[in-house]
């Protein structure tokens, strides 16, 4: 091959192409992140160059998955930044809080607005031209990559400045470094300032704990999502939630649980790498799922389910509102209206605020059967036979409004629906069994995974440990050899790459 051609070739891979962000279980991003590792370890001990590193090597990796629109990353961490130091110098003055306000409400309005105008604009405009009886034809407007999570990881900053649990930082470029940090840029999870900030700045040391538990997420992280997740996604559930009057009841059911397995290993898959680069940095990040499928209450999946989220709208939606303390009624309402939040952060579609409100209608239930019928205090766990079919239910519970989640029509859900309840024709076990044996033998295993204790995944990394760099590269390879003989021609963008 001529060089021209080489150099050509090496230009188209390394610019912006929407059609393929760069993801994690790429060879690029992997050709990439092994430069980026030498020249890492070159600056361990020049903290001011290795950040500024970092922080351009992130900002070209949000450049490759949303193009020129990574100016919105540095328009959010500077406005921030600055707005930030602003509230806390008003808050130093005893007159100052109603300008610390001013400057809160405005971060408020260029994050928020950035965020409605690139992904609400059209779900809006659609919704008012309905009201008034006009045809409405969506704007062609860009969705970045990522835009929900890094605006709402600064607000959350600037938020703890003005609530003065915070200190603003000094420099301008460890807040872009904390704002853009690659592992996390794009799909989360949702990083806090007081859980990273003091990470910044301190001595680079990546133990080989760290070295062996960073390892060993980023091999979990990379089978969840392209054995599991893209197998099933792939080869069963697409097909069936595309034309679910083509199939059985039986095998629409099976989709619907496909598709929570798929949907989980996809995002925690994603989480679970981004944990382990991070570890191989020399920095840590809290936990974003834990089992959540072995929740006996929708209360308890929301515990461990997209933990950075749930916490967030928590801490700065629901106790901004008044959480429990105004009241049931006023509990209730918040409740609601915070899922409501929640679901909308998803995605601007009916569908998502409906899923949202279901969920925030089960909590609610939740909440008052528990303290009305039961008498149990939030701390109450149930055990044995009740908790199993507590967790039974609930995930039926999860399944099928994740069902909700993924559809594209109401007339496609109603389908299917039908599909599970009229037309179920169980005889077709052995049949379905044999036909999808792979799928089936994926969804089983990735259920059971659940269950495995916390001490079997800390031998494993104890092992990794004592194996060395050797054993952890052993490993990484051997999990990537498996995905080249599963995966498919293309890679399977993160679901969660939408929101």
């Amino acid at each position: 091959m001529e060089l021209p051609v080489i150099i050509s070739r090496l230009i188209d891979e390394l610019t912006y192409n929407p059609t393929s962000p760069i993801i994690f279980n790429s060879g690029l991003f992997l050709f990439l992140f092994t430069g980026f590792a030498l020249v890492y370890c070159l600056l361990q001990r020049r903290d001011t160059t290795r950040i500024l590193f970092v922080t351009l090597f992130s900002y070209y990796f949000y450049y490759k998955s949303s193009g020129f629109y990574f100016i919105l990353l540095a328009i959010v961490t500077t406005s921030d930044y600055w707005l930030a130091r602003g509230i806390h110098a008003c808050r130093q003055r005893s007159t100052g809080i109603q300008y610390a306000r001013i400057l809160m409400t405005l971060s408020l309005c260029i994050d928020l607005g950035l965020l409605v105008y690139f992904k609400y604009t059209n779900f809006f405009a659609g919704m008012l031209a309905t009201a008034i009886g006009r045809n409405f034809q969506p704007w062609d407007i860009f969705l970045p990559v990522g835009i929900s999570f890094f605006t709402f990881q600064s607000l959350s900053y600037t938020i703890d400045v003005y609530r003065g649990k915070l200190q603003p930082l000094d420099r301008l470029l460890d807040y872009a470094f904390f704002v853009s940090f690659f592992p996390q840029l794009v799909a989360g999870p949702i990083v806090r300032a007081n859980d990273f900030v003091p990470q910044i700045r301190r001595n680079l040391q990546v133990s080989s704990t760290m070295l062996a538990s960073g390892a060993f997420m980023i091999v979990i992280g990379l089978f969840k999502k392209a054995v599991i997740s893209d197998y099933i996604s792939l080869n069963f559930v697409d097909r069936i939630f595309d034309n679910p009057l083509l199939y059985s009841g039986l095998e629409n059911l099976l989709g619907v649980y496909g598709y929570s397995l798929q949907i989980y290993c996809d995002f925690s898959g994603y989480s679970d790498m981004a944990i382990g680069l991070a570890l191989l940095l020399g920095f840590h990040f809290p936990k974003n799922f834990n089992a959540p499928y072995t929740s006996s209450s929708v209360t308890e999946f929301w515990h461990r389910w997209h933990i950075s989220l749930s916490s967030w709208i928590r801490d700065y939606v629901y106790i901004a509102w008044g959480g429990n303390r105004k009241g049931s009624v006023r509990t209730y309402i918040n409740l609601m209206g915070s899922m409501l939040l929640c679901g909308l952060w998803h995605g601007a579609s009916v569908h998502f605020v409906v899923w949202g409100g279901v969920h925030g209608l089960a909590l609610a239930c939740h909440k008052w059967t528990r303290k009305h019928i039961f008498h149990h205090d939030r701390h109450y766990r149930s055990t044995g036979w009740r908790k199993i079919g507590a967790t039974f239910m609930t995930f039926q519970f999860v399944a099928f409004m994740f069902m909700i989640f993924r559809m594209s029509s109401w007339q496609n859900i109603c389908d299917m629906l039908r599909q599970i309840l009229l037309h179920f024709h169980a005889e077709l076990i052995p049949q379905v069994a044999g036909s999808y044996k792979y799928v089936l033998a994926l969804i089983i295993f990735g259920c059971l995974t659940h269950f495995v204790p916390d001490r079997l995944c800390t031998r494993a990394i104890v092992a990794l440990k004592r194996g060395g760099v050797v054993a952890d590269i052993l490993v990484l390879l051997s999990v990537i050899y498996i995905v080249i003989q599963v995966k498919s021609s293309e890679i399977q963008p993160f679901i969660y790459f939408q929101f």
